[in-house]
């Protein structure tokens, strides 16, 4: 197994660190922080501009056909910031899910819209009790004769108040089958608000009577689009956990950093042993995400059986960042705690990652399932 960078991917990580730099210092999150749609105009513009939130849809639908250790090491870097945005929601997890399931006029119409950033389509699936299982959706698909009418809520919806469309996991009334159904997020009878809390980027989704036609239903039946979401998911999360990857290096160097240039009783307090514990213990948790996400990202490049790798690398990275954020903030000690620091960008966001796409106890139960155990 080489897990390497190329040439090429050496020069795309510089790229995106640079711009990462340039565009998103420290002030701008805590302003995208305090906003409630979570975005920087300006900043996500000439990250759309850039062509990278395409770097996984084939350059046949507009995108830069891109391997998933490319995706790895792009989001890797964005991690760091942490860069919010629906890069990962709508660049990769929605567009993979119309790769999979898509019909050719879908994807013709949908992905080149993605891959420029022009239009944020983000998935709508979790509701009030918080679940990734298809036994768990209640908002209800009825069937009027010219298309569907959508009744509900989605709870938790990860970037929601940055989307143009929502791809909702919805129940079909006639079927019971779960698929998705692609509709505007400005369509009369959605209301979207955002989570306010100890929260990145969520909001909750309300629909009351949402006409969507026919086109607007991922795939040729509401089962297909299930599966395809399914195949979706499986390969969004390495990137996923290439994204926590960057968040716990960036948390561990400025750790690192604190304990070198903070002084007490005369002496930098990196010397003290329960502090080089922690940064230890970040250490082991940062190694313990990168090498899991390598893995799981080289054996989706390569073809490999990949389900086990994926799900492994899920609970570990999910547990990783937050982990991570914690021994950075014992590090820290109050000054952490201060929004202006900025550590507490990272604490929230990877709070609300450990639970998208499913939590480590989620991921650990599909990973007993894959090894058959």
């Amino acid at each position: 197994m080489d897990l390497a960078l190329t040439p090429a991917q050496e020069m795309l990580k510089a790229a995106v660190r640079r711009f990462v730099e340039h565009e998103y210092p420290k002030e701008t999150l805590l302003q995208i922080a305090a906003s409630e749609n979570g975005l920087a105009r300006d900043s996500w513009q000439k990250l759309a501009d850039t062509g990278w939130l395409g770097i996984l849809v084939p350059e046949e639908y507009g995108g830069e056909g891109g391997s998933f250790t490319d995706a790895g090491v792009l989001f890797e870097e964005l991690g760091r910031g942490p860069v919010p945005g629906p890069h990962l929601s709508s660049g990769v997890l929605a567009a993979l899910t119309v790769l999979e399931g898509g019909t050719d006029q879908q994807k013709r119409e949908w992905l080149p819209g993605l891959a420029k950033g022009q239009d944020s389509m983000v998935l709508a699936v979790t509701e009030s009790d918080y679940s990734w299982d298809s036994e768990d959706i209640k908002l209800v698909a009825r069937n009027d004769g010219s298309g569907w009418l959508l009744d509900g809520k989605k709870a938790y919806v990860f970037d929601g108040m940055s989307a143009t469309h929502l791809l909702c996991a919805a129940r079909s009334q006639e079927s019971g089958e779960v698929g998705l159904v692609r509709i505007s997020a400005d369509a009369p009878g959605v209301q979207i608000r955002p989570l306010a809390g100890f929260a990145w980027n969520l909001a909750e989704v309300t629909l009351s009577g949402v006409k969507a036609e026919p086109p607007a239903l991922l795939a040729d039946s509401f089962a297909e689009g299930w599966a395809a979401l399914q195949q979706a998911i499986a390969k969004t999360i390495p990137v996923l956990s290439a994204y926590q990857v960057g968040g716990c290096q960036a948390v561990y160097e400025v750790s690192v950093e604190y304990s070198r240039t903070r002084i007490q009783f005369g002496t930098p307090i990196g010397r003290f042993q329960r502090v080089q514990d922690h940064i230890i213990n970040l250490v082991n948790q940062l190694d313990a995400a990168r090498w899991t996400t390598n893995e799981a990202l080289w054996k989706l490049d390569t073809g490999r059986p990949a389900a086990d790798s994926v799900h492994l690398a899920k609970a570990v990275g999910s547990e990783a960042y937050v982990q991570a954020c914690d021994h950075a903030h014992e590090v820290h000690a109050g000054v952490g705690s201060m929004t202006e620091y900025g550590l507490t960008l990272h604490t929230t966001a990877s709070r609300t990652l450990y639970t998208y796409l499913g939590d480590p106890r989620f991921h650990r139960r599909r990973l007993a399932d894959a090894l058959g155990l």
